[in-house]
């Protein structure tokens, strides 16, 4: 079974991944990885760390020659800002006299959930490890899984449709077509009237001292049908893929397909009706359930929408109180974005990449990548793909 654990913290010496379970024989790069940690930093309303650290990654096990070995592959990051914080982050010895301790919880963040369920006195001991640059190591993973993925002519991509208010107008544009926008646009958003708009929007929230969020879409073309099950609700893909989602920080709501639009609508209107033709046989001519039926792929494209409530880290913070003394205080100022929407997409494509990549490996195989392309080239034969 494939599966993935990172660990590190944000001001740490590094994170790391280390995912289990990928078969032997892939072609993996450096430049695979390090082109989506690129992807995950760049956004307008992005924080200063981004120009601090420059993700790269380092490969310690898993890979001979850039083929995987069938044995765990552990990646490493770096973190360029450690040197700033070697004596507050030491793991060992004790903390420097006169080290401030981080007492007021931030509204919106895990710091006082934190202190109640692990009793903490310096918040950041939770902060640090609950910090969205925790998701480079989720992105480090995603990329080698999506090499797996490509093998199978699978394509996953993000673009924002939605940012502090403003909606994207994506007409009758092609996913091709919105991937490449996404693609060139600081903001991964494939409508450029919308950009403009959304950039004032951003810029407006800095200068408040504020943060915004939004929604974006994850499409995935190429997808066998056949993947996931009905049979037991742990095993149902679009679970699997809305947990997925949800494990993303600031994410609070997933939505396939049409989503929460097809309660308001007739069954006449959302079910998508089945046709057949010589040329592509068995499809469907609209794709409301978003590639998604009873929990197994259908064989359309999986799309997917999720919502990114405003980061809770604000240069102008909300009143909290002080834990040690009882008494009311603005909450704590991190240095932090001003919206990290388009970076959420990235991170929700590689979220996807693993939970695709443990349906395609439970449907045909999982020792070597050879097995499993003759095992899915027989499954498209019989089905007629």
């Amino acid at each position: 079974m494939l599966r993935f654990l990172t660990a590190g913290e944000s001001h740490g010496q590094a994170l790391t991944s280390i995912i289990d379970g990928l078969p032997a024989g892939l072609q993996i790069a450096r430049e695979d990885i390090d082109r989506d940690l690129a992807r995950r930093q760049v956004g307008y309303g992005r924080g200063g760390r981004m120009q601090i650290e420059q993700d790269s990654v380092q490969v310690l096990s898993g890979l001979r020659f850039g083929k995987t070995l069938g044995s765990p592959i552990a990646l490493l990051i770096e973190n360029k800002d450690w040197p700033n914080w070697t004596e507050r982050m030491s793991p060992f010895g004790k903390a420097p006299e006169g080290q401030e301790i981080f007492t007021v919880p931030r509204p919106g963040h895990v710091d006082l959930a934190a202190n109640y369920k692990y009793g903490f006195t310096d918040l950041r001991d939770a902060l640090e490890r609950a910090s969205a640059r925790e998701t480079a190591a989720r992105v480090a993973a995603g990329a080698v899984v999506r090499r797996l993925l490509a093998e199978f002519d699978v394509r996953i991509f993000s673009h924002v449709i939605s940012l502090g208010g403003v909606d994207a107008d994506l007409g009758n544009l092609s996913a091709t077509e919105i991937s490449e926008r996404a693609e060139q646009s600081p903001l991964r958003c494939a409508d450029a009237g919308a950009e403009k708009l959304m950039k004032k929007k951003i810029d407006a929230a800095k200068e408040k001292g504020d943060s915004l969020g939004g929604v974006f879409q994850v499409i995935i073309t190429g997808v066998s049908p056949g993947l996931g099950s009905y049979t037991q609700w742990d095993r149902k893909l679009d679970g699997k893929l809305a947990g997925a989602l949800m494990s993303i920080p600031a994410i609070k709501g997933v939505e396939i397909g049409l989503g929460f639009e097809t309660a308001g609508k007739y069954g006449s209107e959302v079910h998508d009706e089945i046709v057949i033709s010589e040329d592509k046989g068995l499809r469907r001519p609209t794709n409301n359930a978003g590639g998604i039926e009873g929990g197994v792929s259908n064989g359309e494209a999986i799309i997917i929408q999720a919502a990114m409530k405003p980061i809770p880290t604000l240069t102008q913070p909300l009143q909290s109180v002080n834990l040690e003394t009882g008494e009311p205080a603005p909450a704590v100022k991190e240095r932090s974005d001003v919206c990290a929407v388009p970076a959420a997409g990235v991170v929700a494509e590689a979220m996807c990449c693993m939970i695709l990549a443990q349906t395609y490996m439970e449907k045909y195989g999982s020792d070597t990548l050879a097995e499993m392309k003759a095992s899915w080239q027989t499954h498209n034969k019989k089905i007629g793909r």
